[in-house]
């Protein structure tokens, strides 16, 4: 298999050589200082401070920075609404946390973030590739590389309904189209490129996103059957298959401390008279840590302890799993989630023994029943790549994802328009 000098198959040796080396972008860091959780909010370093205000009238603030071995990281996270008088801390930091690449063959596998300093294959965007917005620089081994964009996005409708509907007379038709703000970094390692994104929605959605593209492996065009897929004339050459296991590390904060985690599962309980099923959801609060798997109608959210809405309901963020092929041969791929307590040496899913021998290697170690009162949050979404002729070239990006969706956070929509923004229409509407 033919590699680039960047491109390393995992090995002991490998991991035990493996020193990161500090960039600085907007906050500088120490050579083996991986970004931590800090506290809420935000003093962004010189430069380093991101703030917008979309067209409907909400406002994201945060701070960002590269790290050599994580990436883009971002730290303070807040949200302002345009009917709140004060920002609303949300995630105090926020990044990748690994991308494990294993390949069908058995051949090869790849731990993108870890062994390779993926922070540090920072790739320079052209103004085409930041339409409408703006280019930062990171410095990357002493050089400038203009490498992060942040931009601002439509993102189709953000609502549409009959006023009448809730009782205002004469009724008026409200619509809106909906803004992001967009900030993303590309990374190359060996023949792929990754897009780190991040995409903060008017109405307090965050969106993370991992893209793929590059071109596939010149080298791994000798798959066996069932291990690949013809890609070219004939069958003769077949691209190897792999999957790309990638994990985020959350650490929430709102204000006033860590959050809980509840799960949600609805069921059915039983059924009515006339036939139709009735559910029932019940709520499990999350008190020790947690190696979590999706289900069909289960969902978790950070909950806050203190912090409430003008309607006195706790505030708290959902997390919103989307389609995933989780990897079940690794022991720490084989789940969706991971709630597990603040350690400072926990940074990444695997390989994490690697910066401190003295902590576990995996997330999978470090759910080991501790009380979780201050808790991290690993989110795993894989992706099973069975390459195809459209895959060249360069290859389209695949995307891979999850949202963090705000559930309680503010009384009402942020987006409801003025004229609706009354008492008389939150809750039970008044005929």
């Amino acid at each position: 298999m033919r590699m680039t000098s960047r491109r390393l198959a995992m090995s002991a040796a490998t991991a035990s050589l493996f020193v990161p080396v500090a960039l600085a972008g907007g906050q500088a860091q120490a050579a083996k200082a991986a970004p931590q959780a800090g506290p809420t909010a935000a003093r962004c370093s010189t430069g380093s401070a991101i703030s917008k205000k979309l067209p409907g009238g909400t406002t994201w603030r945060m701070c960002w920075n590269n790290h050599s071995t994580a990436g883009l990281v971002l730290t303070g996270v807040s949200y302002q609404p345009k009917y709140e008088a004060n920002p609303i801390p949300v995630l105090s930091s926020a990044r990748l946390a690994q991308i494990n690449v294993p390949y069908d063959s058995g051949s090869v596998e790849y731990n993108d973030l870890t062994a390779m300093e993926f922070g540090s294959g920072l790739l320079p965007l052209q103004p085409k590739d930041c339409p409408g917005g703006v280019i930062k620089s990171v410095r990357v081994y002493g050089q400038p590389v203009k490498g992060l964009c942040i931009t601002t996005q439509p993102r189709g409708f953000a609502y549409h309904g009959d006023s009448g509907d809730v009782g205002e007379d004469p009724p008026k038709v409200d619509s809106a189209q909906g803004q992001d703000l967009v900030i993303y970094t590309l990374n190359a390692v060996g023949y792929y490129q990754y897009i780190t994104q991040w995409n903060f929605s008017d109405d307090g959605t965050i969106t993370a996103k991992a893209g793929a593209t590059g071109n596939l492996s010149p080298g791994d065009y000798d798959a066996a059957d069932g291990t690949g897929w013809p890609i070219g004339r004939g069958s003769a050459a077949k691209a190897t298959s792999h999957h790309h296991n990638i994990f985020w590390r959350l650490k929430f904060h709102d204000g006033t401390g860590s959050p809980g985690v509840e799960q949600y599962d609805t069921k059915q309980t039983g059924t009515s008279r006339d036939g139709v099923p009735i559910l029932k959801t019940t709520r499990k609060p999350i008190t020790k840590e947690l190696a979590g798997d999706a289900a069909n109608s289960r969902w978790w959210r950070l909950v806050s302890k203190n912090g409430k809405n003008s309607d006195g309901h706790r505030r708290s963020w959902e997390l919103v799993q989307q389609h995933t092929d989780k990897y079940q041969p690794h022991p720490w791929t084989k789940h969706d989630v991971y709630f597990t307590q603040y350690r400072a040496c926990e940074k990444y899913a695997s390989e994490n023994s690697m910066f401190d021998r003295s902590c576990k290697d995996t997330v999978k170690h470090f759910v080991n029943g501790e009380q979780l009162t201050n808790p991290v949050v690993w989110v795993n979404v894989g992706f099973h790549h069975i390459a195809r002729d459209e895959d060249q070239t360069p290859m389209p990006v695949h995307w891979q994802g999850f949202q963090i969706v705000p559930r309680d956070v503010t009384a009402m929509s942020p987006l409801t328009p003025g004229h609706l923004h009354k008492p008389r229409y939150n809750g039970e509407p008044e005929f």
